[in-house]
């Protein structure tokens, strides 16, 4: 597969924001940003500490949230827009109402016919990440990862004017793809999804896993005792994107409907322990 242009925009892009300019300068840039896209910096630094645009956009928390520590709340991965949510009705979900696409193609070719039937008649949850947004994504329920899967693709915008005209936008975008369980042994999929401008989504617990470089096949992850506890921070998207949630039927009483805004933290479902 050749690198679409979709890349080298994003790459440009990437390195405007990962340039460090003279102090004056890179104050009127992280300020005008803030400005212009309304940035709530009440939970961060002040935008002059940022030594890159990339800085600001990727900025952590100066102290974590306080979320539910009950075992069965699932909360909230990141503080996005939910595009649309509900059930998996014959592996499709909807990217945008009215607009479907296929589970076993989001996930791919890596994983095993019986990896994808664990979610058909689950439920499935569509994050957006603005690029006001805080970009950070964290676990939403103590978890063990199984696999990851890194599958190279385009990047175009994820946007809604975009869900609603481009089908198959979260197919077509390049994605990370991780199989997780629960405690109670239920899995679902967390899928990091791509956009114009995210030249790199990090996964802190894989650092081999380059997004928007010169891979141009899916990398495929395996793990036996990589367990992560809700509410960690595993990595960022570098400007706005999507997160997307498939879980295994009976796993998740969701709390969410299309057209809400969450945050990193929110109790965002009630995950059924049998």
């Amino acid at each position: 597969m050749n690198r679409h242009i979709t890349s080298a925009i994003s790459q440009t892009f990437g390195k405007f924001a990962n340039k460090e300019f003279a102090k004056p300068i890179q104050n009127f840039i992280n300020s005008s940003y803030v400005k212009v896209m309304g940035l709530d910096m009440s939970e961060f630094h002040a935008p002059q500490t940022y030594r890159t645009l990339n800085a600001l956009f990727t900025r952590k928390l100066r102290e974590d949230r306080a979320y539910s520590l009950d075992s069965e709340d699932f909360i909230s991965p990141c503080d996005s827009f939910i595009t649309e949510c509900g059930a998996i009705d014959v592996r499709h979900a909807f990217q945008i109402k009215g607009m479907k696409y296929n589970s076993d193609e989001l996930l791919g070719e890596h994983f095993s016919k019986e990896e994808k039937e664990i979610v058909e008649d689950g439920a499935f949850i569509n994050f957006y990440l603005s690029p006001k947004d805080y970009h950070r994504y964290h676990i939403p329920i103590n978890l063990k990862v199984l696999k990851a899967v890194h599958i190279p693709g385009k990047f175009y915008p994820v946007n809604i004017p975009s869900l609603e005209k481009r089908v198959n936008l979260f197919i077509e975008n390049e994605r990370v793809v991780l199989l997780c369980e629960a405690s109670s042994k239920k899995r679902f999929y967390m899928i990091l999804v791509s956009a114009l401008n995210v030249g790199v989504m990090q996964v802190s617990f894989e650092p081999k896993i380059k997004t928007n470089a010169d891979a141009l096949r899916s990398s495929v992850y395996t793990y036996y005792n990589l367990y992560l506890n809700k509410g960690d921070d595993f990595g960022c998207f570098e400007m706005g994107s999507t997160i997307v949630i498939l879980a295994e039927k009976d796993m998740l009483d969701t709390h969410v409907r299309a057209g809400q805004h969450v945050k990193y933290g929110d109790t965002i479902a009630k995950c059924k322990l049998n």
